[in-house]
């Protein structure tokens, strides 16, 4: 039997909900101040209106010119949505109207309560918002009596067909876990400030009765208009047929090297020192797939999208007329400015959307600066390829080694996540600096075992021929043969 479904507003918590929540039913949303609990609650009430659905938002601590105002900020009319203040008025200032023979609590809880339900029968909405449990828990005044109420809350609404929000920032000494037993289901709002860089936000599902959800933490953020939830990626939950056609870079020795190219569904790690011609061999590889009238999209994360165009005309390669025609996509990518999650979903974008034979990241290190532990980026980048490669995209993933002639090591180790790796390395001869290019892993797929010179130089790129005169090349410093 399928669950009845409805719509957050927010295409990415859908997702993650599979399909929305479930009507008629009392949800909690958690979430210290700041991280986006209201602004999650208006795109649900708009959403409902758009549907031509009765939206109820009760403010316990805001008047409406305030949130209107909030509304304001995102572009929001706010049209259709009944906003109720169930706030104390001035009068409550009032020395004649202080309290002396009763605890507020007593008195005040339930005229606040009963202006609401009075409110709500009026309305008979079908969505409702109340913000924020932490001023009910005040007038509670004790853990009982503050239970107590949110049972009674969630028995009137349960014969009203009302789906109901109840905010929590989570101001409480402790954290109260008595609404997330009585709720049908809670979401957590998480964020988190780096040292530098943005704020990293991250919400999951910590209960939802009866219906599977996607589990772990997604990324979201916070932007005019509302927010964007980018679910986090599940490889298996997209399986497709991979074809394994090659794809040629375009310079005849170095596709002899790679056994004839490079395969659809399959990931391609360049890895070497700065310098040594990794980011120009990757855009080789887009360069040619928009030669041939496929689609290609590059990532960049350390150089700018100028700069790469001003250094590949230099090689007799003109992406920005690639660009222009629509056949190649350059996404700038600032680290700190960009969570893993939304950097995911923006290939998946690429990948969807136009539907990209080669997908190029430049570079791993640059991702990595986005990522808060090297554990993490392996695990994310494995769904990530295993997802690309299901789709019969070829990826190129550079990286840059630490050092430039000697014992190398690399930032990351994604090596062994690569089906393929091609080598560049910098080697000294007769008083000169040369490049070597070589492939030292290709699986299913034969390719040459050789060492060849690698070239940047009079407008093009030359791949020579194996340097069989030498030996330790890899070293950096070889010896010639006798």
């Amino acid at each position: 039997m399928t669950l009845k479904r409805i719509a957050t507003g927010i295409e990415g918590l859908d997702d993650v909900l599979y399909g929305g929540l479930t009507p008629d039913r009392l949800y909690l949303v958690e979430g210290m101040p700041g991280s986006g609990k209201t602004t999650l609650a208006f795109q649900f009430l708009m959403e409902g209106a758009r549907l031509g659905e009765r939206v109820l938002y009760v403010t316990l601590s805001e008047t409406e010119n305030e949130i209107r105002s909030v509304g304001a900020s995102h572009g929001w009319s706010l049209d259709g949505v009944v906003i109720h203040e169930a706030i104390p008025t001035e009068n409550s200032l009032s020395p004649a109207e202080q309290y002396t023979m009763f605890h507020p609590a007593e008195v005040e809880l339930g005229e606040t309560t009963q202006r609401v339900l009075s409110e709500v029968d009026q309305t008979r909405p079908a969505r409702v918002v109340f913000d924020s449990l932490s001023e009910l828990r005040l007038l509670a005044g004790n853990p009982l009596r503050y239970r107590r109420q949110i049972l009674a809350l969630k028995r009137f609404f349960a014969g009203r067909r009302c789906t109901v929000l109840l905010l929590d920032d989570l101001t409480a000494a402790g954290r109260d876990l008595q609404v997330q037993s009585i709720a049908h289901g809670a979401i957590l709002l998480e964020h988190s400030i780096p040292k530098y860089g943005l704020q990293r936000r991250q919400l999951s599902i910590t209960k939802f009765r009866g219906s599977d959800f996607r589990g772990g933490y997604h990324d979201y953020a916070i932007r005019k208009g509302g927010l964007d939830v980018y679910p986090r990626l599940i490889a298996s939950e997209h399986p497709q047929t991979s074809t394994r056609d090659r794809l040629e870079s375009g310079i005849k020795e170095f596709d002899t090297l790679l056994g004839g190219g490079i395969e659809r569904g399959t990931s391609t790690l360049l890895t070497g020192a700065p310098g040594t011609g990794k980011s120009t061999v990757a855009a080789l590889f887009a360069a040619a797939a928009a030669s041939r009238g496929e689609s290609a999209s590059m990532f960049i994360f350390d150089e700018s999208q100028m700069t790469l165009f001003s250094r590949m005309s230099g090689l007799g390669v003109n992406l920005q007329q690639h660009v222009e025609a629509g056949r190649l996509a350059i996404i700038q990518i600032d680290p700190a400015e960009l969570s893993p999650g939304e950097f995911v979903h923006k290939v998946r974008e690429a990948v969807k959307s136009r539907n990209s034979s080669v997908v190029v990241i430049d570079s791993l290190n640059g991702y990595l600066n986005s990522m808060p532990d090297d554990h993490y980026l392996t695990i994310q980048l494995h769904e990530l390829l295993t997802y690309l490669g299901q789709c019969s995209v070829a990826t190129i993933l550079v990286s840059a080694q630490h050092g430039l002639i000697g014992n190398m090591t690399s930032p990351v180790d994604a090596s062994y996540l690569a089906d393929a790796i091609v080598l560049i390395r910098y080697y000294e001869s007769e008083g000169e600096v040369h490049q070597a290019i070589s492939v030292v892993k290709k699986r299913g797929g034969e390719h040459e075992r050789t060492i060849r010179e690698f070239r940047l130089e009079k407008g093009k790129v030359t791949v020579g021929q194996p340097l069989r005169d030498f030996h330790g090349v890899l070293t950096g410093v070889p010896q010639k043969r006798q």
